[in-house]
């Protein structure tokens, strides 16, 4: 039977899901999770793969803004939910809703597509980069001190409780998108994302908790955290679980991961989805104890390559002409000049001679700051035409903070 592309009935949906469940293992979510995602659907931007009445794949772009170097805050579709069935594989059926999705991403003159992969080596053929990464690890406060900056006595601290905060976190995260490259604009309902909560889901510990962090009655930072107590014959062993930790400043960050490393009957604090080049490294006495592991986090597709280049800011003056290959998105592939510096930037075709040779995949990589040229150059991925353009461009390309993708889509 004819397999068949078609956007998203409203009327299709759980049925539609259901196929996504099953992809990532079947078992049901709980109903406040599900709900949630089934009201964030933009079901304009989310399409199935069909054969009559059979879903057999799923895909789906949700609208969002990127912050990019610079602090620009660019529109980007955040690619999610895509399955395909057990019993349609290497049918050709990824590849094709993939290629649709991009073209409609183009079509919505969105420059960037955005993605998180369960497994990585799937997205790369589609020009997809790793683009940010996360660091993960846990701090053993049994053996591991906090050194803490001049000033962090000075900042108070409440417990609360997530919903009661709400307002006050959102207000503390909506300033610092554009101050790091990679992080998402929360848009109305994107909120209730930190609310939910299964108990089904927290394998033994607190329901989340919420601690902000107050200097002269203005919440200048916060976290999200649970704690599982857990006990031996020698006495309490429980963890604290941080979902969230965010501050204005490094003296309120620096407030709250004390404070998390200090809670009773507890020995670790563990943490995932943190920057790679996050202060808490730098405040524990003996990072090898801290047990801390990196892993691929956003991953980047350049939809639009003149328009995505000449969004973002250069850390030095920049000149550089591109040979660029994209079989996926042909409309992509040819000669680009970029030339831009810390107040801007032009990318425009070309027929110039190019000084580097690359991929549509390796510009993803470097899009952020997350990956410099010369490292993929290193790998084989980025070819020098012009002596000095890798150098030059790699430079340019760097970010003064590493780019972090705070929460999943």
């Amino acid at each position: 039977m004819t397999t068949e592309l078609r956007v998203l009935d409203p009327a299709d949906w759980d049925k539609w899901y259901a196929v996504l469940e099953l992809a990532f293992g079947g078992v049901p979510e709980a109903d406040e999770e599900r709900k949630l995602w089934q009201e964030l659907t933009e079901h304009e931007r989310f399409i199935g793969a069909w054969e009559g009445d059979r879903c057999v794949g799923t895909a789906g772009a949700f609208t969002f803004r990127l912050s990019v170097p610079g602090g620009a805050v660019v529109p980007a579709a955040g690619v999610t939910m895509v399955s395909v069935a057990g019993t349609h594989r290497r049918r050709g059926v990824l590849t094709s809703m993939m290629r649709r999705q991009l073209e409609d991403v183009r079509s919505w003159g969105e420059p960037l597509a955005v993605l998180t992969a369960s497994e990585p080596e799937i997205y790369g053929r589609f020009g997809y980069g790793v683009g940010a990464y996360s660091a993960h690890g846990a701090i053993d406060t049994t053996r591991v001190r906090l050194v803490v900056p001049e000033g962090t006595d000075g900042v108070s601290l409440r417990v609360t409780s997530p919903t009661e905060a709400l307002d006050a976190t959102e207000a503390v995260y909506a300033r610092l998108v554009t101050t790091r490259p990679g992080m998402l604009e929360r848009r109305p309902g994107w909120e209730r994302l930190a609310l939910i909560d299964p108990p089904g889901d927290r394998e033994g510990a607190s329901p989340r908790q919420c601690v902000l962090a107050e200097r002269d009655g203005e919440v200048v930072g916060y976290a999200h955290y649970a704690i599982k107590p857990e006990w031996s014959f020698a006495g309490a062993n429980g963890s604290v679980s941080v979902q969230q930790l965010a501050g204005l400043d490094p003296v309120a960050e620096a407030a709250l991961w004390r404070f998390l490393c200090s809670v009773d009957l507890t020995s670790s604090v563990g943490f995932r989805s943190r920057p790679v080049d996050d202060a808490w490294q730098h405040l524990v006495t003996d990072l090898r104890r801290c047990e801390p592991t990196l892993r691929d986090a956003l991953h980047v597709r350049l939809v639009d390559v003149g328009a995505a280049l000449a969004a973002r800011t250069y850390q030095t003056p920049v000149d550089v002409v591109f040979e660029l290959t994209d079989a996926f998105c042909p409309w992509n592939e040819g000669r680009w000049r970029l030339s831009g510096d810390l107040e801007g930037a032009v990318c425009v075709r070309t027929g110039d001679a190019a000084d580097l040779s690359l991929s549509v995949r390796e510009l993803g990589a470097a899009y952020l700051g997350g990956a410099s040229l010369l490292s993929l150059a290193a790998a084989g991925r980025v070819r020098e035409v012009r002596p000095g353009a890798l150098r030059e461009a790699s430079v340019a390309f760097g970010s003064p903070v590493a780019p972090w993708l705070p929460h999943g889509f």
